[in-house]
């Protein structure tokens, strides 16, 4: 079995989250920010590490640090996601108690489909996640992400 498909069912097994990511217009949106936030952590002499922080911890974080990821719903689809490296419970300055979700910095584009708005982060269970694109041959891969966008809204991907 090859390394990448050792991922991928690692992944198609793990628990996951679901949230929508607010800001954002596209998949390169959330790279660019990415990327913003890792050269000012560079300007700054910081060493980067990408975190989203959630009001509500997860508990059931073993289960989300096996393999899971965080999935993203740009513009009202289930587009990208990045793997959880880690779940960081805190308190906050005000005394409220919040969580830093610590992210691989890496954004994998997936097959989109439709999600409704919902406030938080859910649990996402395996066998409801769309896959990856890059695992997947032939064009889609390579098709512009407004064009995906488009074809999945009118129910032809």
């Amino acid at each position: 079995m090859t390394d990448l498909a050792r991922a991928w069912l690692k992944t198609d097994m793990a628990l996951h989250l679901i949230k929508l990511c607010v800001g954002c217009d596209s998949i390169t949106d959330l790279e660019e920010w990415i990327e913003e936030n890792r050269a000012l952590h560079r300007r700054l002499g910081r060493e980067y590490e990408q975190t989203h922080t959630t009001r509500m911890v997860p508990k059931r974080t073993d289960e989300l640090l096996d393999g899971g990821s965080l999935f993203w719903v740009i513009k009202g689809q289930v587009a990208a996601r990045q793997r959880l490296l880690a779940v960081r419970p805190f308190t906050d300055s005000d005394g409220i108690g919040r969580c830093h979700l610590v992210l691989e910095p890496k954004v994998v584009a997936v097959e989109s489909r439709p999600c409704r708005p919902f406030q938080g982060w859910r649990y996402l269970v395996a066998k409801e996640t769309p896959r990856d694109i890059d695992l997947k041959t032939g064009d889609l891969a390579r098709m512009p992400e407004h064009m995906r966008r488009e074809l999945a809204e009118l129910g032809l991907l």
